[in-house]
C-alpha cells in the first residue's frame, strides 16, 4: 500500500510539472509549423509520406490482432493510405493515461502524432492558448466538405477559440452515460425487491453481505467498486447539487466544488468501512479486478458505462457461463436529496472528443483529408459495424449485428469505436435512430436489457455547463486537480469513521491549494 501511495504521489507531481513546463514546451515545438504549406502536402507531390494517428490502447486486442496491426488499421491503409500515397502509422496511448501521455507527446514535437485527441476541454484550450495547435479552419474549407457537412456548424463551434478552429469535435451519437445493474437471483434469495432509493440500496447491500446469497464467503462483494468514473461518479451525482438549472460543472475534477460532495464521500466511507464495496478498489483504476469479480459471480450490484457489460462474449455473457443460475437486471437505485429525490445522473454533452493537429505537424493537410475520408461514403459505418452480410444486416436503415458471425469476424471490430474518432457511437440519424442502432449492435439475447439500460440512463439527467469562453484555471490546474480527486476519493473512503472529518478537511484543503480556490472563484464568476 505504501508503494502504491508513492506511485500516485509521483504521478501527481509529474502532472504538475508537465503543466508548468507546457507553455515553454509547446511553443518550442511551433517553429516548423509556420513554414508548412496547406498546398496538398508531400503526398500531393508524388512522394510517399507517413501520417501518424493516435489510437487508444485498452489492452484488449484479441489474438492475432495488436492495437497497431489489426483489421481496421489494414482497412484504413488499404482504403485511404494506399490511394493517397500515405503510410498511416497508429501511435498507441493507454486510455487511462490519456492526458498524461498526451502532455508528454505534445512536449516533444518530433514524437507527437499528426492527429491527437482528448476528451478534456481544458486540455484542448490550454494547447490552443499556448500556440500548440494548428488552425484548421481553412484546411476544412479546402479539403473536408464531407466532414463539415457531417459535423455541422453548431458542433464545430465546440472546437473554436477566439474565432479560430483549433479542434475538430467528434459527434456524440447519444448522451446516455451510466447505468446500474443488480443480481436478481441474489435479491430473490434474500427476499427483497430491487432498490429504488439510496436508502433501500444500502439496506440491500447489507443483506447481501450478511446473508451471502452467493455462498461466496470472503469473496462476497455486495457492491462492485473501482477507482474509475463509471463507479464513483454515479454515487457522487446522487448527492451533489446542480450549480444552475439542472447543470453541473463540466470537468470531473470539479465535482468537489459542488454542494453535497462531502455527503457523497461520507456515504462512500460508510460503505467501505462496513465491507460493502470492493476492498481494493483504490488499486483498480483499469477495472481489471472489477471485471473479473463480476464475471466470476462475486458482485451483487455495480454501476458501469451503459451497455459495457452487454457486448457479445463480454462481462454478462461470461457471468452466465460461469454462474448458470445467475440473473442480472438494470436498476435505478440512487436518489438525490438535493434534487427532489430524483434519480440524478450525468449525461454527455453533444460533442465527443477534441481532435487536434499539433502546430509542429507537417502533415496537417493529410490529417484533415483522413478525417474527411472517414466522413465520406460508408467508411464510418464500416469502421463501426464491419462488412454487411458478414458482421451485420441492414434492417429498416439500422445495422443489426449478426449473432452467429464467426469469432474472427466479430473480432474485426473490437476497437471500432476507438478508430472511428469523428463519432462517439454509431451516428445514423437522430438520437432515437442512434439508440436503435446501438441496441441492434448487441447480441439479441442482451438487447432488451440494453433497451432498459438506455431508458434508465436517460432518466433525470443533468448535463455540463458550456461557457462561451474557456475557464483559465482549468487549463492551469486541471491535470493536478484530476490526480488529486482520485487521492481525495481514496483517502476519505478508507479513513476510519472517527477520522473522516479530519481527513476530508485535510484533503479538501490540499485540493483547494492546488488551484481549487482559483478555479472555484472563476467558475462562479462565469456562471453570472
Amino acid at each position: 500500500m505504501t508503494r502504491r501511495a508513492t506511485k500516485g504521489s509521483t504521478k501527481k507531481w509529474m502532472g504538475l510539472a508537465l503543466t508548468m513546463v507546457m507553455g515553454v514546451s509547446l511553443l518550442a515545438g511551433c517553429s516548423s509549423a509556420s513554414d508548412q504549406s496547406a498546398e496538398g502536402g508531400a503526398s500531393g507531390s508524388g512522394e510517399r509520406v507517413t501520417l501518424k494517428v493516435e489510437v487508444f490502447d485498452r489492452g484488449n486486442s484479441p489474438s492475432p490482432h495488436t492495437i497497431t496491426n489489426n483489421y481496421l488499421t489494414k482497412f484504413v491503409q488499404e482504403k485511404f493510405g494506399d490511394p493517397n500515397n500515405i503510410d498511416v502509422q497508429f501511435v498507441p496511448v493507454q486510455r487511462s493515461e490519456e492526458t498524461t501521455k498526451l502532455n508528454v507527446l505534445m512536449a516533444s514535437p518530433s514524437d507527437v502524432p499528426d492527429i491527437v485527441f482528448v476528451y478534456d476541454s481544458s486540455v484542448f484550450y490550454r494547447y490552443a492558448q499556448q500556440g500548440g495547435l494548428t488552425d484548421v479552419g481553412e484546411l476544412l474549407n479546402e479539403h473536408a466538405p464531407n466532414l463539415k457537412e457531417y459535423l455541422g456548424d453548431d458542433l464545430l463551434k465546440f472546437g473554436q477559440l477566439e474565432g479560430q478552429q483549433f479542434a475538430i469535435p467528434g459527434k456524440r451519437a447519444i448522451t446516455a452515460r451510466y447505468n446500474s445493474y443488480i443480481r436478481q437471483d441474489w435479491l430473490d434469495k434474500v427476499g427483497m425487491k430491487a432498490p429504488t432509493t439510496t436508502d433501500e440500496l444500502y439496506e440491500t447491500l447489507k443483506a447481501f453481505k450478511e446473508k451471502d446469497p452467493g455462498n461466496l464467503g470472503s469473496k462476497n462483494i455486495p457492491m462492485g467498486m473501482a477507482l474509475a468514473p463509471a463507479q464513483y461518479e454515479t454515487l457522487i451525482y446522487s448527492f451533489i447539487k446542480p450549480v444552475q438549472d439542472g447543470l453541473t460543472y463540466s470537468q470531473r475534477y470539479e465535482l468537489p466544488l459542488h454542494d453535497g460532495f462531502k455527503d457523497a464521500m461520507q456515504f462512500l466511507n460508510k460503505l467501505y468501512n462496513e465491507g460493502l464495496i470492493s476492498k481494493d478498489f483504490s488499486l483498480d483504476e483499469e477495472k481489471a479486478q472489477l471485471v473479473k469479480d463480476f464475471q466470476n459471480g462475486n458482485i451483487g450490484y455495480m454501476s458501469e458505462d451503459v451497455g459495457q457489460i452487454l457486448y457479445a462474449d463480454g462481462m454478462l455473457d461470461n457471468l452466465y457461463k460461469n454462474v448458470p443460475d445467475s440473473k442480472v437486471v438494470a436498476v435505478d437505485a440512487y436518489t438525490n436529496p438535493n434534487v427532489d429525490n430524483k434519480h440524478i445522473k450525468s449525461r454527455y454533452g453533444s460533442n465527443g472528443m477534441y481532435i487536434m493537429i499539433p502546430k509542429s505537424s507537417k502533415r496537417s493537410v493529410e490529417a484533415v483529408k483522413y478525417l474527411d475520408w472517414m466522413a465520406s461514403g460508408t467508411n464510418l459505418l464500416e469502421m463501426n459495424t464491419g462488412v454487411e452480410g458478414e458482421n451485420y444486416d441492414m434492417v429498416d436503415g439500422v445495422p443489426v449485428v449478426k449473432d452467429d458471425a464467426p469469432q474472427d469476424v466479430k473480432d474485426r471490430l473490437y476497437n471500432g469505436g476507438d478508430m472511428a474518432i469523428i463519432a462517439n457511437g454509431k451516428v445514423v440519424g437522430d438520437q432515437a435512430a442512434n439508440e436503435a442502432a446501438w441496441i441492434a449492435g448487441f447480441p439479441e439475447r442482451n438487447q432488451e436489457l440494453m433497451r432498459q439500460s438506455i431508458d434508465i440512463a436517460n432518466t433525470d439527467t443533468i448535463g455540463p455547463v458550456i461557457f462561451s469562453k474557456p475557464i483559465e484555471a482549468e487549463s492551469k490546474y486541471g491535470t493536478a486537480l484530476n490526480d488529486k480527486l482520485k487521492v481525495l476519493i481514496v483517502k476519505t473512503a478508507m479513513a476510519k469513521p472517527a477520522d473522516f472529518e479530519a481527513v476530508y478537511e485535510k484533503e479538501m484543503n490540499d485540493f483547494m491549494s492546488l488551484g481549487g480556490t482559483e478555479l472555484k472563484k472563476e467558475l462562479e464568476a462565469a456562471l453570472q
